[in-house]
Formats: C-alpha cells, structure tokens, sequence
C-alpha cells in the first residue's frame, strides 16, 4: 500500500496503489488526512460509514466526501478505515482520534473532492486510485 502526491498548479492530487480495493479505500483515507491535517492520525474512536454510488469512481467520490465530512463536523483525525466494497455500496468503520491543534496542525484546508482526474484502475497485482482533493 502506498500513496505520493502528483503535481498540480492548485490543488492536492494524489496516486494511491493497494493490492485489494478495501486497501485502496483505507489508504486513500490516510491520504486525504494527510492532506487535511499533516498526517493520519491514530487509532482510539470509531465511526460507522457507507457511501453509494452507481460505478467505481461516483463510489470512491461519495466515500471520500463522507470521510471529509465526518471529519470536518465531529472533529476526528481518521487513521484508516475497514470496509467492504460492493459495485454500488460501500460501507464499514472509520478510525482515528480527535483532533489536537499541537498534533494535527500541518495540513491544508480540503474544501472537496474532484471529479476531474478522478479514475480506479486496476492492473495484474493493485488497484490505482488517482484523485486530487481540492484545497
């Protein structure tokens, strides 16, 4: 699993590589803290989340958009998240721990996730996510 972060004149965009698509999803959370806050942060609360979309890319989008909305509403720092990714649903439970201005106080303001750029391939052995995350 892994992520870096790609070029771009404004806003965040990022690759994300995982062998499995649930991977994919909790990476790609990961990534999106690190944007918002400096780095993931660490396991101690949970939240439950499901998301719905009718392909590949409208799923990951409103996964994400929910991520960045529990975030920003309950003030939690997400670590990771474990869930189970149908064609049109996906659903399972976030981690992390509240946010603190000393431990979380490095990132970027994300306002959205874009749908441009926005693309899940898979090749023989990982799945590719490629989106930027609009700050």
């Amino acid at each position: 699993m892994s992520f870096e972060e790609l070029e771009h004149t404004a806003d965040a965009r990022f690759r994300i590589r995982a062998p499995t698509l649930p991977e994919l999803y909790a990476e790609a959370v990961r990534a999106l803290m690190t944007v918002m806050y400096g780095r993931p942060g660490e396991d101690g609360e949970t939240r439950e989340i499901e998301a719905e979309g009718h392909d590949p890319e409208s799923l990951v989008h409103a996964f994400l958009s929910e991520v960045l909305f529990l975030s920003d509403v309950e003030g939690l720092v997400f670590s990771g998240a474990s869930v189970t990714v149908g064609e049109t649903r996906v659903r399972g439970t976030l981690s992390g721990e509240p946010y603190s201005p000393e431990k979380h106080g490095g990132g970027r303001e994300v306002k959205g996730i874009s749908f441009s750029g926005l693309s899940i391939s898979r090749d023989d052995d990982s799945y590719t996510l490629d989106v930027i995350f609009d700050v």
